[in-house]
């Protein structure tokens, strides 16, 4: 469930959500060659559904982790002001209990707090604000698994490799990848060094060894 300008959505229009996205599927599994095939082909179709930032902020509006997607944010200094100004008009909203969406700055921005930290997805003021929903629930539940129930700020700063292997998983370029946290979370714990799946499971998995293997991972992506 979440707010939508005072007013409260629930489970029962996923309905809509699916309908909406029919010919999209949010779930994208393949090779980075055909993720790429994706990307390109949303520039020839304007209707697939656009995620234009992700944002991780802690209780203070400093950013933990961030991932801009559109050219509005160009620079450093735009997205710092940005993330300064949606604290300053959130901070201050109830949004434990259930996410909430607001019209801010030209976009539709849907967001949750969780403990001392701040999960952000922003939209497109035409986006569908369920597809939106559905990609900020993807970012905090499966960051929540990746951490074991340990969400918050030290955590995180901790284990921040793993928490950008999850954004990774979930956007890629703007374009919805994923929104299953289990499979978000399960492909970021059991990338390889050679980036093929790995045969353990995250349910048997212990936690140094997955964040061992996402560090390699990302390590291996930035040398790319």
């Amino acid at each position: 469930r979440f707010m939508v300008k005072g007013r409260t959505r629930n489970s029962q229009l996923a309905a809509y959500f699916f309908s909406t996205t029919r010919s999209h599927p949010r779930s994208f599994v393949g090779s980075p060659g055909e993720g790429r095939a994706v990307i390109r082909m949303a520039a020839m179709d304007p209707t697939l559904p656009l995620v234009k930032n992700l944002l991780l902020l802690d209780s203070e509006g400093k950013r933990i982790a961030v991932k801009y997607y559109t050219p509005e944010w160009s620079t450093v200094a735009s997205q710092a002001s940005f993330e300064k100004a949606l604290w300053n008009k959130t901070s201050r909203t109830n949004a434990r209990a259930e996410a909430e969406i607001i019209m801010f700055d030209n976009v539709v921005v849907v967001y949750k707090y969780i403990g001392d930290l701040m999960f952000y997805v922003t939209g497109n003021q035409d986006e569908n604000e369920l597809i939106l929903y559905n990609v900020l629930q993807a970012f905090y539940e499966s960051v929540t698994i990746l951490l074991r129930q340990q969400v918050e700020k030290k955590t995180v700063l901790e284990n921040l490799d793993l928490v950008l292997l999850a954004i990774d998983e979930i956007v890629d370029g703007g374009i919805i990848l994923e929104t299953e946290p289990a499979v978000i979370a399960s492909r970021v714990t059991m990338r390889g060094a050679d980036g093929e799946q790995a045969p353990v499971p995250i349910t048997e998995q212990t936690f140094s060894k997955a964040l061992a293997s996402a560090k390699e991972h990302l390590a291996r992506s930035l040398l790319k």
